[in-house]
């Protein structure tokens, strides 16, 4: 199996930067075009990116401003059973994310590819919470 791991530090609460990543509208101003769901264990999501591709993603784990991780339920058929979860470390003003999205079947072009979205993603969900920025879905891979 592969993994991919990305840390990044937010000038912001740990709870602030929680409600990013768990919140439906917060997971919406950042990664997907829109969410449904909520952090509950158990709960799905529903992850829409555009015309066939309504994701679903399962709560596996969530304790509030301290960690969330999904599991893939319906997706890309690479995607489908990975583990993408967020840890999160407040410290001194700042809180840094560990990101990480676990199990992928091969290192192929679609697991570098997703490595670098997720980045990309990323890099736009510290400038949402930092700066208030909104980034209009189909810019977010560009700016």
């Amino acid at each position: 199996m592969h993994n991919i791991y990305h840390d990044l530090p937010i000038k912001a609460s740990s709870d602030k930067v929680f409600d990013a990543l768990a919140s439906a509208e917060g997971i919406s101003a950042w990664w997907s075009l829109s969410t449904k769901g909520a952090p509950v264990e158990g709960e799905l999501y529903e992850l829409d990116f555009g015309p066939g591709y309504l994701w679903e993603a399962r709560v596996v784990s969530c304790t509030a401003s301290s960690a969330l991780e999904w599991e893939m339920t319906k997706a890309d058929e690479e995607w489908t059973g990975t583990r993408v979860g967020f840890r999160l470390v407040e410290s001194s003003g700042k809180t840094t994310v560990q990101f990480y999205h676990t199990g992928w079947p091969e290192n192929n072009d679609h697991y570098r590819s997703s490595s670098y979205c997720w980045a990309m993603y990323l890099r736009i969900l510290k400038r949402t919470i930092e700066n208030g920025e909104l980034v209009p879905y189909e810019d977010r891979l560009n700016v």
